[in-house]
C-alpha cells in the first residue's frame, strides 16, 4: 500500500477537521457553540422535568445553531431551591438555563425570607406555560367526590396523609390551602415529603400517602391509566379536555382552589450575555408556531402561554404577591 506524503496527510487532516468544527457550531458559528444545560430543579418526573424534557426537544431547533442540543440536568433539594440557586450562580454566557418552577421561584422567595436568591435575581427569557392543580386519591379509595374526602378530613382529623414535595411548595402550599378554606386546622392531614411530583404521584399510587393535590401534568399519567381517581381539577373555566369527567373548581363550589396553579418559565443567570439573551427570546417567540411542541404541553394537560421577558417578570411579581398574601392568611409568615 502506497502511503500519502507527510505534507498530503497533514492536508488532508485538516481538511477533514475544519467542517467537523464548523458543524458542532453551526454553519456561522451562532449561539450555543455547545449543548446548553437545562436545569429542572425537581427529581426526574415530574412537572419541571417533564417540560425541561419538552423544551430541550423542541426549543433548540429555533437558535441559531441548532445542532448544538440541549441537555436537561436534574438538580433536586430544598424544595427547589438547590437547582434554582445552582443558576443564580453560574456564568451568564447562556450555557446554563433554569426551568423556573412556582415553587422555588415565587413561592419561596414569597414565603421564606432566607431564600438564597431574589424572585427578580434571573435573567428572565420567558413564561412557558401554566398547568392547573388537581386533587387525586387511589383509584379504589372510598372517596368518590372531593366533597366526601373533605368530609374524612373533617371527621378524621390527622387521620389522613398527603404527598408533599417539601414546605413552601406548590403540592405543599396547595392542600394546606384547601384546609383553610374548607374551615380545617392546617394540620388536618399528615404531610409526607417526596422529591418531586413524580415521585409523590408513585406514593400515591403505592398507597404510601392517601390522597395528594399536584400540578395535572404530573398525575396525567396515572389518572388515564386508571390508577389514580381525580376529584377535582382548580379551574374557574370549563371542564378541562383531558378529564372531561372530572369536576372543576367552580362546579364543586371551590373556586379558592383555582388560586393555585403551576407553571414554567426559562431563566438564564444575571447578567446574560445580550447574543444569548436575544437567541432565546426569538426561541421562545418561535414556539407559538411550533406545532410539535404546542401539542407536547397540552398532552400533559398544559395551557401553552407563551410570554416575552417584560410581562413574564409582571406575571412573576403577582405570583409572588399573591403567595406572599397567602402565606400571610395560612398562618405561614
Amino acid at each position: 500500500m502506497r502511503r500519502l506524503p507527510r505534507r498530503a496527510l497533514s492536508t488532508a487532516c485538516l481538511a477533514l477537521a475544519v467542517p467537523a468544527r464548523a458543524q458542532g457550531r453551526g454553519e456561522e458559528g451562532g449561539y450555543p457553540a455547545a449543548p446548553v444545560t437545562l436545569v429542572a430543579p425537581f427529581a426526574a418526573g415530574g412537572a419541571a422535568d417533564l417540560a425541561a424534557r419538552t423544551l430541550a426537544r423542541f426549543a433548540p431547533r429555533h437558535l441559531p445553531n441548532p445542532g448544538a442540543g440541549m441537555v436537561v440536568e436534574n438538580r433536586a433539594g430544598a424544595s427547589g431551591a438547590l437547582g434554582t440557586q445552582h443558576v443564580a450562580r453560574a456564568a451568564p454566557d447562556g450555557q446554563t438555563l433554569l426551568l423556573a418552577r412556582v415553587s422555588a421561584a415565587a413561592i419561596l422567595p414569597a414565603l421564606d425570607p432566607r431564600t438564597p436568591y431574589a424572585w427578580d435575581g434571573f435573567t428572565m427569557l420567558g413564561l412557558l406555560d401554566e398547568n392547573p392543580f388537581v386533587v387525586c386519591v387511589r383509584a379504589d379509595a372510598p372517596w368518590r367526590s372531593f366533597a366526601t374526602l373533605l368530609a374524612a378530613l373533617r371527621e378524621q382529623p390527622g387521620g389522613l396523609s398527603f404527598a408533599t414535595t417539601g414546605p413552601a411548595t406548590l403540592l405543599d402550599l396547595g392542600v394546606r390551602h384547601i384546609f383553610a378554606t374548607a374551615g380545617l386546622p392546617l394540620d388536618a392531614g399528615v404531610a409526607k415529603p417526596y422529591r418531586g411530583g413524580g415521585e409523590a404521584v408513585a406514593a400515591l399510587v403505592a398507597g404510601e400517602v392517601d390522597f395528594l393535590g399536584n400540578n395535572l401534568s404530573d398525575t396525567i399519567g396515572a389518572i388515564r391509566g386508571g390508577q389514580l381517581r381525580a376529584l377535582v381539577v382548580g379551574l374557574r373555566r370549563e371542564r378541562h379536555a383531558l378529564l372531561p369527567q372530572v369536576p372543576s373548581a367552580r362546579e364543586v363550589e371551590f373556586e379558592a382552589l383555582a388560586e393555585v396553579t403551576g407553571w414554567n418559565a426559562l431563566y438564564a443567570p444575571p447578567g446574560l450575555a445580550a447574543p444569548a439573551q436575544a437567541a432565546w427570546v426569538a426561541a421562545i417567540a418561535a414556539l407559538r408556531g411550533d406545532a410539535g411542541w404546542m401539542a407536547a404541553t397540552r398532552a400533559v394537560g398544559s395551557y401553552p402561554r407563551l410570554l416575552p421577558p417584560e410581562e413574564t417578570r409582571d406575571y412573576v411579581r403577582a405570583q409572588v404577591a399573591l403567595y406572599h398574601d397567602l402565606g400571610r392568611r395560612l398562618g405561614l409568615i
